[in-house]
């Protein structure tokens, strides 16, 4: 799959289940992370930081991943 040379690729992580009035976001240069109870947030920013590590590991940018081996990284990478 042929990507545009300006496109932008940005993992946006958004938590629903926050009862305790808190604003919470995590951002870097190619994910966003909003919202969520505190739980749920470190779980989604741990998520996608280690999912980046593991690209970084294998030699690639999130750019040169498709979808399928992105979804797999991720379920790999999600705490449990």
């Amino acid at each position: 799959m042929e990507k545009p040379n300006n496109s932008i690729i940005h993992i946006l992580g958004v938590g629903l289940d926050a009862k305790d009035g808190h604003k919470r976001i995590t951002q870097a240069e190619r994910f966003s992370i909003v919202g969520g109870s505190e739980e749920t947030h470190n779980k989604m920013s741990e998520t996608v930081i280690k999912t980046f590590e593991t690209l970084s590991r294998r030699g690639k940018n999130i750019d040169e991943v498709d979808k399928i081996e992105l979804v797999e990284i991720i379920r790999e990478n999600t705490p449990r």
